[in-house]
């Protein structure tokens, strides 16, 4: 059956009519926009606990602690108001008319557009909740990006999504694809992007949350979710931010040595141009079109490319971001201290191909200057078709006589950066063949992909993984 759409203020009066939620609202920032709902659709009593905003920083630390860094809008500032406000709830309400009740905590701590609005508008949001009486506590955690160029607009949004929010987890709780989607009802991506979502707890220990974070990409919620090599979310920015991005892309189906050694040269080049790695990110990344492109692409397989990433200690982003100018202007809103995009030379080969422009001269001119002017290279790994055949570089590369001109400019002003010191003996590596090798248990493969991969492939039986014995002659 279809979901109920239900707005905002039903959502608010249906939890205030269940008597068995109760709870607090702890909102700093940008205003107590969400329990504003509460108290305007009537009957908060039965559900309102305590309702409370410390604006003032000092009154803020003495109730949740001081933050190291100074950032108040963030996820350790939130999750100081779920714990501290959480215990409180435990701790004093707990007469007998209170053990019927499923007890929560929603906090908030955000910031709207300012007056000079030079700022950037986002926020933490969060629920602490029981889904029984007297039940362990779970917990929900979401980013927002807000948009537009209006503060009050801003705030109601940031209304709108809180109450959304509180209703999913108690109504949606068990319906994780319904939970998704409910978020934003009401609104849309004009208003708000959710670009990262956690959710944990006794009653959610079966939920992938890399599941959840693909959701958000798939339902152009945002363009980009990235989970680490720990195989947890994270808010982009936060990861990103003032950090050196590697960003290789591709299918990683699977992901083979000839990939590894892209990253290994691209950081060998960092080394060499920045001469700090330290703050270095290996991002592999994963647009829905090369997830999508696969007859059988399904959760699993997504599941299975990922781990096979995270086991190389990758930090795995998937996105919408189907061009690289795209892809770019997303990394560039977590302000990094520099950008590399690794690609194969024959990437470079269809970014010049004419047949994809109306004005390829000029379409090319605006593209590249959406790539560069935001502290970017592209650095590009080489191409040999065949062992005894010549390597392809950027050097030797031949591209149509109208675009030669536009070509060298880049290579030349170190825009477009040949990989060097690479491995001669992984070029003819390429993975449509690895996965052929795999299915059809052809002698060789494991010496094509890195020997972690290969262990879990077999373990796992990814990828229609199948033992010389159970194929037959």
């Amino acid at each position: 059956m279809d979901r109920e759409i239900l707005s905002i203020k039903r959502k608010a009066l249906r939890i205030n009519l269940d008597e068995s939620i109760y709870g607090t609202f702890a909102e700093i920032g940008a205003g107590q926009e969400v329990v504003r709902n509460f108290f305007q659709v009537g009957g908060a009593s039965g559900t309102v606990a305590k309702a409370m905003s410390a604006y003032d920083m000092t009154f803020s630390d003495a109730i949740y602690g001081a933050e190291g860094g100074g950032r108040y809008v963030s996820e350790s500032r939130l999750r100081k108001m779920l714990n501290h406000e959480f215990d409180l709830l435990q701790e004093r309400l707990t007469d007998e008319k209170y053990q019927k009740r499923r007890f929560f905590v929603f906090s908030n701590t955000s910031t709207t557009l300012n007056y000079k609005k030079n700022n950037d508008p986002h926020g933490w949001m969060g629920v602490r909740f029981q889904v029984t009486p007297g039940g362990p506590a779970n917990e929900v955690m979401i980013h927002v990006r807000l948009k537009g160029t209006d503060s009050l607009y801003q705030q109601r949004t940031l209304g709108g999504i809180g109450t959304n929010l509180l209703f999913a987890c108690y109504w949606y709780a068990d319906q994780l694809d319904d939970f998704i989607d409910s978020l934003l009802d009401n609104l849309d991506t004009d208003q708000v992007e959710i670009d990262m979502i956690r959710i944990k707890g006794p009653d959610f220990e079966k939920v992938d949350n890399r599941l959840l974070a693909l959701k958000l990409v798939k339902k152009r919620f945002t363009d980009g979710t990235i989970f680490g090599a720990d195989k947890e979310v994270y808010q982009p920015k936060d990861l990103l931010y003032k950090k050196y991005i590697l960003c290789l892309r591709g299918r990683f189906r699977p992901v083979t040595k000839v990939n590894q050694d892209m990253m290994r040269c691209a950081l060998e080049y960092f080394k060499t141009a920045h001469g700090n790695t330290d703050d270095v990110v290996l991002l592999a990344e994963i647009t829905l079109n090369n997830l999508a492109g696969d007859g059988d692409f399904d959760t699993k397989d997504f599941l299975d490319r990922a781990d096979l990433l995270c086991s190389l200690g990758y930090t795995v982003m998937v996105s919408n971001c189907h061009k690289h100018d795209v892809l770019v202007n997303y990394l560039d809103r977590c302000k990094p201290a520099s950008l590399g995009i690794i690609l194969g030379i024959l990437n470079v080969v269809e970014l010049f191909n004419e047949k994809y422009y109306k004005n390829p001269a000029g379409e090319l001119l605006h593209y590249f200057g959406e790539i560069f002017s935001h502290n970017a290279k592209m650095l590009v790994y080489p191409y040999q078709p065949e062992r005894d055949k010549t390597v392809i570089t950027t050097r030797n590369l031949q591209v149509p006589a109208g675009l030669r001109f536009l070509y060298q400019h880049l290579v030349s002003n170190g825009l477009l950066v040949d990989l060097t010191g690479y491995d001669k003996d992984v070029l003819q590596i390429f993975s449509p063949r690895v996965i052929e090798m795999i299915k059809t248990a052809e002698h060789g493969w494991e010496d094509m992909v890195p020997e972690t991969v290969s262990q879990i492939i077999k373990q796992k039986r990814l990828f229609d993984y199948k033992e010389p014995s159970e194929v037959k002659s």
